[in-house]
C-alpha cells in the first residue's frame, strides 16, 4: 500500500513538472518576458498552494478558491504584477499586502526579493506558513495585520504589491515607498484596474494598466 502511494506521488510530481512547464510557455506566449519571473513561476510548485481537491487544476490559468472567501490569483496575473513591479531593476525589499495562500510570496522569493507579507486572516496566514514550508521557502517575514497601514517599522520598500482590491490607494503605503519605489495594486469595486505608482523626484506618477477582478481589501484583522 505504501509503495502504491509513493508511486502515485512520484507520478503526480512528474505530471506537475510537465504541466508547470506548459504553464510557463503560456505565460511567455501571453507576453511575459522577464526571465526572472518566468524562472520563478517554473520553480514554484503551485499545486502545493491550493487544496488537494483542486491540485489537478493548479497550473490552469484560472483563479481558485483557497477558503475564507479568498482566492489564489491566476498565474498570468501573478506573473504580470511581478514583472511590472520588478521591471528593469533588482527586486530589493518588497512588501506584499494579502499573503493569502503564500503563492505570490513564493514567486517573489524566487526572484530574489526580500519579502515582507501582511495577511489579515490568521487562519490563512497559518496556511501560508505551512505551504511555504512545504515548498522549502521559509525566508519571508509574515505578519498578521491590516494591510491598509502597511508595515512602517520595516519601511521604506523598493516595491509594494497588493493582492486585494482597494477602493482608494492607501496613503500609508505611498509614504512607505522608497525613492524610486513602485507600488502595484488593483483599485476599484465593480470595475477594477491595476494601477502602477512610481515615486520619483518629480512626485508620484500613476499609470492605469489592465482590467482585473480581485477580492476586496477589507479592514481590520481576524
Amino acid at each position: 500500500m505504501a509503495s502504491s502511494v509513493t508511486q502515485d506521488s512520484q507520478a503526480y510530481g512528474m505530471l506537475s513538472d510537465r504541466t508547470r512547464k506548459r504553464m510557463v510557455e503560456r505565460l511567455r506566449q501571453s507576453g511575459i518576458q522577464d526571465e526572472r519571473v518566468l524562472s520563478a513561476m517554473a520553480e514554484v510548485p503551485r499545486h502545493l498552494f491550493v487544496d488537494q481537491a483542486l491540485a489537478t487544476r493548479a497550473y490552469d490559468d484560472v483563479s481558485l478558491p483557497i477558503g475564507h472567501g479568498q482566492t489564489i490569483s491566476q498565474p498570468l496575473t501573478v506573473a504580470r504584477m511581478t514583472e511590472v513591479l520588478l521591471a528593469g531593476r533588482k527586486p530589493g525589499k518588497v512588501l506584499e499586502i494579502g499573503t493569502g495562500c503564500g503563492y505570490q510570496t513564493a514567486v517573489l522569493l524566487k526572484t530574489g526579493a526580500e519579502v515582507y507579507s501582511i495577511e489579515r486572516l490568521s487562519a490563512l496566514l497559518d496556511k501560508a506558513r505551512q505551504n511555504l514550508r512545504a515548498a522549502k521557502l521559509v525566508h519571508a517575514r509574515l505578519v498578521h495585520g491590516d494591510g491598509h497601514f502597511g508595515l512602517p517599522e520595516a519601511a521604506p520598500f523598493e516595491g509594494i504589491i497588493m493582492t486585494a482590491a482597494a477602493r482608494n490607494i492607501p496613503e500609508a503605503l505611498v509614504e512607505q515607498m522608497a525613492e524610486g519605489g513602485r507600488l502595484i495594486m488593483p483599485v476599484g469595486e465593480a470595475e477594477q484596474y491595476l494601477w502602477l505608482l512610481e515615486k520619483t523626484t518629480q512626485g508620484l506618477q500613476k499609470t492605469r494598466l489592465d482590467p482585473v477582478k480581485f477580492v476586496p481589501l477589507l479592514p481590520g484583522r481576524n
